[in-house]
């Protein structure tokens, strides 16, 4: 069988059926799972599925622009903001960068809380304005449409100059094994940079995030202290990242 005519396969599979697994691929066309890996790292290179362990799943369909990601999975961003709450509190210098989630977040904070937030995320500058008691600080560099962030050398070098309390970092994809990863370079970068320089850190992630990986590695797991979804501490979706000294809220 020509690799092409199992690239088609495994494409055809995971839009039946959203995942497969190397065993169950290997097992439909009577190769090797070792050809499917090798497939299937193909594919996912050319930007055609997303990896979890142990297989594959289809690549999810989430638009790229920010404008269009905001109007998508409202009530599981709101879930994420709500319990993101009781993390922020008053006097703190705050990380927060790019995302839809992110925009919930400031959304959702107090009228009167006090915070200094530090930004690269362009969305959040008419919600955060209009906080009497947030000094707003925002990076500069190369901004990106899609994302609605800025990026770069000047982005990072800007926010190496503060310390923050708490990062709340938009989370492109985790998983239990490779860690964090980001879909884009430059916004790996930021996301480093902000980590790095952060007391606290808080990875906020909607469940059709876990178990997944992107190309450009953030950081390992255990760089966060706080993983927040969507789901339910106890759902069983999160028993693999019970073990990794995070809490799960």
């Amino acid at each position: 069988m020509l690799k092409e005519e199992r690239f088609e396969i495994i494409l055809n599979k995971l839009k039946q059926e959203t995942t497969s697994t190397y065993e169950a691929l290997a097992s439909l066309m009577s190769v090797s799972e070792d050809t499917i890996r090798r497939d299937i790292d193909y594919l996912y290179k050319n930007g055609l599925l997303s990896k979890v362990r142990g297989g594959a799943m289809l690549r999810s369909k989430d638009p790229m622009s920010f404008q269009e990601r905001s109007s998508h999975s409202v009530t599981e961003k709101n879930i994420i903001a709500l319990k993101a709450q009781k993390f922020i509190k008053n006097g703190m210098t705050v990380f927060m960068d790019g995302g839809t989630t992110i925009y919930a977040i400031a959304n959702s904070l107090p009228a009167n809380i006090a915070l200094r937030v530090i930004t690269n995320n362009v969305e959040l500058l008419p919600i955060l304005r209009q906080f009497k008691n947030i000094e707003l600080i925002f990076l500069g560099g190369i901004y990106d449409q899609d994302t609605a962030t800025t990026t770069g050398s000047d982005t990072c070098f800007q926010a190496s100059q503060y310390i923050a309390d708490l990062y709340l970092m938009g989370t492109c994809a985790i998983d239990s094994e490779f860690g964090i990863s980001a879909t884009f370079k430059t916004d790996a970068e930021v996301k480093k940079t902000m980590l790095g320089l952060a007391k606290q850190t808080i990875a906020l992630v909607n469940h059709n995030k876990l178990r997944n990986t992107e190309p450009f590695k953030v950081a390992n797991n255990d760089k966060i202290d706080v993983l927040i979804t969507d789901l339910s501490s106890d759902n069983k979706e999160l028993d693999e990242f019970r073990d990794l000294n995070i809490q799960l809220v």
